[in-house]
């Protein structure tokens, strides 16, 4: 589905991470951020990779969140080709646990940066991009400040019901919480 003026672009080296990937789009959407998404796979696709870090802000794409397993390289290449800011999402790999797209994605050489979140935590991917967004456009900083604020208020509204019940009760009733959905 083509998206009309996108923000961000979120791009993954197969179909098989869009489970992780998915993540960056539902918060993303939770901020009213447009957003594109697809498959650019560095290795099996280089043209097409090439050809969307190049175009990426001609679409108006301002943050590209990528990510990729294994040796990991479109997070990094696709940093080397746009100067826009790149957010890596580490994808977990049945050989290695995402270790191996983990250290690939962070090692980058100076002068390429590349922002990395934790394995498979695209939702993290997907705030950064929206608080990177959020220094330019205040409605967006607003609903990050907002979010942040709710985060807050739910560790705490936790703490107080752990110190007045107790762990095991409140781990109890968390549990039988958690089966009833």
């Amino acid at each position: 589905m083509k998206i009309k003026n996108p923000q961000v672009g979120i791009i993954m080296g197969s179909d098989s991470d869009l489970e992780a990937m998915k993540a960056a789009a539902e918060i993303l959407e939770d901020f009213g951020i447009k957003y594109e998404l697809t498959i650019v796979s560095a290795h099996r696709t280089p043209d097409r990779m090439f050809k969307y870090a190049k175009e990426a802000e001609k679409r108006g794409i301002e943050v590209i969140i990528a990510g990729a397993g294994g040796a990991a390289h479109l997070p990094g290449m696709t940093a080397s080709i746009t100067h826009l800011p790149v957010i890596g999402v580490p994808i977990k790999t049945s050989s290695l646990k995402g270790l191996d797209s983990l250290l690939s994605i962070m090692q980058m050489p100076g002068g390429v940066p590349v922002a990395t979140v934790a394995i498979n935590n695209a939702k993290n991917a997907g705030i950064l991009a929206a608080e990177i967004l959020g220094i330019k456009y205040p409605e967006i900083r607003k609903k990050v400040k907002r979010y942040k604020e709710k985060l807050n208020r739910e560790i705490k509204r936790k703490a107080g019901k752990i110190e007045k019940v107790g762990y095991k009760k409140y781990l109890k009733q968390r549990k039988q919480h958690d089966s009833s959905y």
